[in-house]
């Protein structure tokens, strides 16, 4: 039986931005059944090398193509074969009541801290968007990360509020890239907050997010190359520049041109360096589409020089 967690909003924060992130896939059968054993088998492997904080069942994870059963399944599976190596968080969205079922469900389960993935489909204001986390905040004691994204845009009056009134109110994934924003909350908050870089692919604005007060980012790239993964964050946390570039232009580059062929295949590149690396995780879920044979070759070729 799983354990509620003991780690302070305060210190999840903490632990957060110390290192790199990991947003585990989630694994499927061929008949896209979730794959437990092989997940369970990933966790274990990525809870390894150390990453800061596993968001589980999130964007990489495919959480719009899970049902609500199979993402309290993933963030439980996620717990326990990581083993309190790193702390783990579990996503929560949807409309708010939903949500904060979610939200007090993935508490039960045993996570660290709660993810708050924009709500589905709603054109929102930001009174709206405040009363939807502020009920999320209120619903669990456990440290809350908002992601800023789709039509989850915060304002900084918006992010200011919550703050205010939510000590459990931690952190900041910015996927939008609004440099103004990030350069006001941090000039604002300071350490209050994590901010976290969330763009696709993360690494490629790593180093100009750390001047932002991003110490982090999700690398989904870790998924199938994590030391690879821990050593261009290590360049860019040195302010290796010459490091960081050099990367960019051998791997990262190339990558992108492959990932930005279809929409969706930002989740379905990572499965299938997965499949180039001899981990297969299975297939992504309709509406996205896997890469086809020769995209697979080619992403192949190109993990060669990185692993």
């Amino acid at each position: 039986m799983t354990q509620p967690s003991d780690l302070a909003p305060t210190d999840l924060r903490t632990a957060l931005g110390s290192g790199l992130l990991s947003f585990p896939v989630t694994h499927t059968h061929a008949d896209l059944s979730f794959d437990e054993a092989g997940y369970r088998d990933h966790v274990a492997h990525l809870s390894g090398f150390g990453a800061s904080g596993l968001f589980a069942a999130g964007g990489t994870g495919e959480f719009p193509a899970l049902t609500i059963a199979e993402v309290l399944q993933v963030v439980s599976a996620t717990v326990e074969a990581n083993e309190h190596r790193s702390p783990v968080v579990g996503p929560v969205g949807y409309g708010t009541s939903t949500a904060v079922e979610m939200t007090r469900a993935v508490e039960a389960a045993g996570a660290d801290g709660v993810f708050v993935l924009p709500p589905y489909l709603n054109e929102l204001t930001q009174q709206g968007l405040y009363q939807h986390v502020a009920a999320i905040c209120r619903a669990t004691s456990l440290g809350v990360v908002v992601y800023h994204r789709a039509n989850a845009r915060f304002t900084a009056a918006t992010v200011n509020r919550l703050v205010e009134e939510f000590p459990n109110f931690i952190g900041f994934k910015d996927g939008i890239c609004d440099i103004d924003l990030m350069a006001t909350l941090y000039a604002t908050h300071g350490d209050r907050l994590v901010y976290v870089g969330g763009l696709p692919t993360a690494e490629t604005y790593a180093l100009p997010y750390l001047e932002l007060g991003a110490t982090t980012y999700s690398s989904a790239i870790f998924n199938f190359a994590p030391q690879w993964a821990l050593d261009f964050y290590g360049r860019v946390t040195a302010r290796d520049r010459d490091g960081v570039y050099d990367r960019l232009r051998e791997f990262v580059i190339p990558y992108l041109d492959i990932r930005n062929r279809t929409n969706g295949y930002a989740v379905s590149i990572v499965k299938a360096g997965m499949t180039a690396v001899g981990r297969p995780a299975g297939p992504v879920r309709p509406p996205l589409v896997d890469l086809t044979a020769g995209e697979l070759a080619e992403l192949s070729d190109l993990v060669k020089r990185v692993v």
